[in-house]
């Protein structure tokens, strides 16, 4: 069974294909003209979509947001340095290690280390 995904505006449009190709149903923030909105104007449309976020911006992973059931979970994405390969590399590794299903309602950081995961 595939989870739906939202992959946010600062990461490469591989990722959307690496979630698709594993069965999952993934969009972006940019195709569906989300670019540029607020934090809280994006996370209002994820809410309401019932998708998890995939995203590289630390911000919009605050464990505050879930516990106040804003949304369904977050993938957060983090390399020493900023790289599309390098994030391509890590949602790979997410997917060939992880039951993506134990993602809702977390808070996942997944970096070249490792891969640790947060309820709220």
């Amino acid at each position: 069974m595939g989870i739906a995904f939202k992959v946010d505006e600062d990461l490469p449009s591989a990722i959307q294909q690496e979630l698709q190709n594993a069965g999952h149903d993934a969009r972006t923030v940019a195709d569906q003209g989300w670019s540029g909105r607020s934090d809280d104007a994006v996370w209002a449309g994820i809410k309401r979509e019932r998708r998890l976020l995939v995203t590289a911006d630390k911000g919009l992973a605050d464990i505050r947001k879930l516990s106040a059931g804003r949304s369904w979970g977050v993938v957060l994405l983090r390399l020493e340095r900023e790289s599309w390969k390098g994030y391509v590399a890590l949602i790979r590794s997410l997917l060939a290690s992880t039951d993506v299903e134990q993602l809702a309602g977390a808070i996942t950081i997944v970096t070249t280390k490792g891969i640790r995961m947060r309820r709220a």
